[in-house]
């Protein structure tokens, strides 16, 4: 892959995950023996990701510990939100600071990244690169195991990105953006969903639908069950 640089959005407090939540980092919570950290870095680093930002806030101290104690083949730098946490928008803006205008993943390390997903982020790479639009990876919420998710996108056919009322597709936590897509915004605490809206308004934003079974931490009764079910 052309793409060698990526972003794990790992600074949320994780409440819906509590009590375990209260100790450690989401990120460092293990499904099947692994964390969901590990899970997302070896994922990246199979697709050739050599250089990788994790946004940390919440217990970021044992985030960092973690990430020296493993010693990944992959560059790891962890960037802590010190003052105040930043959101999934201001994280990605601070977090991408060195990648300048080059193109990069950004991944939520709450979906299990397994195997299958690896011609899927090709797929977002080639579309991203023949469109020059940012690109987001969408499944069809029959296709969640948590039942939870309402829809948050739909998809027209040209493969953009549209928001309507009867909405058929989630969010995978899984993009492919450069920083053109904040403007002149400046590093403070907001939502990619404001991105995400103006680009939509804009036809700006292209969507890959995954074919994947999709594996979600969204709650503890999630993990709990999760945990107990092997995933291939």
């Amino acid at each position: 892959m052309r793409v060698k640089k990526a972003i794990i959005l790992g600074a949320g407090f994780g409440k819906r995950m509590r009590p375990i939540t209260k100790k450690i980092p989401k990120p460092l919570v293990k499904i099947n023996g692994i964390t969901l950290l590990e899970n997302s870095i070896k994922f990246l680093s199979s697709l050739g990701i050599k250089d990788i930002v994790i946004n940390a806030h919440h217990l970021h101290k044992e985030m960092t510990n973690f990430v020296k104690r493993k010693k990944f083949s992959s560059k790891i730098r962890v960037v802590v939100e010190k003052r105040k946490i930043l959101d999934t928008g201001g994280g990605i803006l601070n977090a991408s600071r060195k990648f300048k205008k080059q193109i990069f993943f950004v991944l939520n390390p709450d979906t299990l990244w397994r195997k299958g997903y690896k011609k899927e982020f090709r797929k977002l790479e080639k579309v991203y690169i023949k469109n020059k639009k940012p690109t987001i990876l969408i499944v069809s919420k029959n296709k969640s195991f948590d039942r939870s998710f309402k829809g948050d996108f739909n998809l027209n056919f040209k493969s953009e990105v549209l928001r309507q009322k009867n909405n058929k597709f989630i969010y995978t936590g899984a993009q492919i953006m450069n920083r053109s897509v904040f403007k002149k915004t400046k590093i403070k605490p907001f939502s990619i969903n404001k991105v995400w809206d103006e680009l939509i308004k804009n036809k700006e934003l292209m969507g890959v639908t995954s074919r994947q079974k999709f594996f979600h931490i969204n709650s503890y009764k999630i993990y709990k069950k999760l945990n107990k079910k092997l995933i291939d």
